[in-house]
């Protein structure tokens, strides 16, 4: 068996970035379930008052839930 030797910054730097990704992706599951639903018509309402969205995206996310 042999042994993985690495420094204590960079083991505290992947511990960081492993619960930052699994924060993000528990944030992301509530986020998607706290979004109020919207009927057609509701949205063809929201639409008509507001315009369509645009399509441009910052940041996108595929989620399964």
């Amino acid at each position: 068996m042999s042994a993985i030797v690495t420094s204590k910054k960079e083991l505290k730097t992947v511990v960081k970035e492993g619960i930052r990704e699994a924060l993000d992706e528990e944030l992301m599951k509530l986020r998607a379930i706290l979004v109020p639903y919207a009927s057609e018509k509701e949205q063809k309402e929201i639409e008509r008052l507001y315009g369509k969205p645009s399509r441009k995206a910052a940041k996108s996310r595929k989620l399964e839930l």
